[in-house]
């Protein structure tokens, strides 16, 4: 079987999607980082009311005048305007966010006149027309739409949303990931380990990145090297009505590798198998029913950057979220030599610098695709395209951000 290019099999991955998530409707307090499922239109106009982004003298235009001396008719704060308006050669003392006064059009920084706090100030430096002063619409006016849907709903957007006038937000369900590793020679975090066992560590790399995309970790816990046991788990992924259930490890043809059989045997589509990356060869996709399938390699660097170029993208999509086949590389400076590259496209754990001249990337001496300890310390994936010639330290590559 030939080897499926990274973007091909993205696009294929994401093609696989059937609709984005339902939505719920939730208190605005609970929106934080979710993903709206709808446009959201202003139900009031911001600001509501001209009024004064400076604390000084509401004025007319027509009285800027260095020098000339106006009488201080009243005063206008926030939540307390002044309700009259003022006539040639008139001032009200006004704060900031208080509403103009009628017949005022400029503001007089209290910086910019002498008197101040007395009945009458005198111009010292004028103000220009509208200077200082917010007119009502400003910001946004009812009906306008500022925030539109598959916007993830940051601290900005949250404050938009309440300046809006909205209390409740429709978003997106969190995508449902069901993560199931697979393999005898595995054991949880704190169990008695065997003489040839090794403990599971790539379900809680998997459910870290799952949150981090905004999607739901549903731990499946560990399936053994046995038909009847993954059987189970792959009809407990359907029965929680997961969107997307990732296996790690299994989905190989050796004789031990029973996770494509049994998914198969449960009524599986595949999709794509084998990936022209490293490290991440063996990944498999496919369909069971409305679920998204993924089976990742067991090699714990194998899947966490698999999880990085297809399971991110993939609760993207989910989410609705806008481009999720977008390209997340930028580009960066070689910190030191790479020899050349065969057919497949390498992604190369390695430490990132930012200089006066760009970020360096210096990839990491050892690679080998067990090693966590190596990715912990990685700050980005080098990416070496297939093919690649030998690469001199000072050369421009693109690079995948992991912080």
């Amino acid at each position: 079987m030939a080897l499926t290019p990274v973007p091909v099999a993205l696009k294929a991955l994401l093609d696989s999607v059937p609709e984005p998530t339902g939505s719920e409707t939730l208190p605005l307090a609970r929106c934080a980082w979710r993903v709206l499922a709808a446009d959201v239109a202003a139900l009031r106009t911001q600001p509501p009311f001209a009024n004064s982004a400076m604390d000084g003298y509401a004025v007319r235009a027509e009285d800027m005048q260095a020098g000339k001396q106006l009488r201080v008719v009243g005063e206008s704060a926030a939540g307390r305007r002044f309700n009259g308006g003022i006539a040639a050669g008139e001032a009200v003392r006004i704060f900031t966010g208080a509403p103009m006064p009628e017949g005022a059009d400029t503001i007089l920084m209290q910086e910019n006149a002498d008197g101040v706090g007395t009945g009458t100030i005198t111009v010292r430096v004028p103000a220009s027309k509208g200077q200082f002063v917010r007119v009502a619409g400003l910001d946004f006016s009812e009906g306008d739409v500022p925030l539109t849907a598959g916007r993830v709903l940051d601290s900005a957007a949250l404050g938009l949303a309440a300046a809006m006038g909205h209390p409740h937000l429709p978003v997106r369900r969190k995508p449902r990931v069901a993560i199931l590793a697979t393999g005898d020679e595995l054991v949880a975090p704190g169990e008695p380990t065997g003489a040839d066992q090794i403990v599971a560590s790539n379900s809680f790399s998997l459910m870290g990145l799952v949150k981090k995309a905004g999607g739901e970790a549903l731990d499946l816990g560990i399936a053994r090297d046995d038909h009847d046991d993954l059987a189970a788990q792959i009809d407990a992924a359907q029965a929680a009505e997961a969107d997307v259930l990732i296996t790690l490890g299994g989905a190989s043809v050796g004789d031990h590798d029973l996770v494509q059989e049994a998914l198969k045997r449960a009524g599986m589509s595949l999709g794509f198998w084998k990936i022209a990356m490293r490290p991440g060869k063996p990944m498999m996709t496919g369909r069971l029913g409305r679920m998204v399938v993924l089976g990742l390699p067991g090699n714990p660097v194998s899947s966490i950057v698999c999880g990085h170029l297809f399971v991110l993208p993939l609760i993207e999509a989910l989410l609705g979220m806008p481009e999720p086949d977008r390209n997340r590389a930028i580009p960066a400076i070689l910190g030191k030599d790479m020899p050349a590259n065969d057919e497949r496209e390498d992604y190369v754990r390695s430490d990132l610098a930012l200089t006066p001249a760009g970020w360096v990337a210096t990839p990491f001496d050892k690679q080998d695709s067990s090693m966590l300890g190596t990715l912990a310390r990685a700050k980005a994936l080098t990416i070496r395209p297939a093919h690649a010639q030998p690469a001199k330290k000072g050369d421009s590559c693109l690079i995948l951000p992991l912080r």
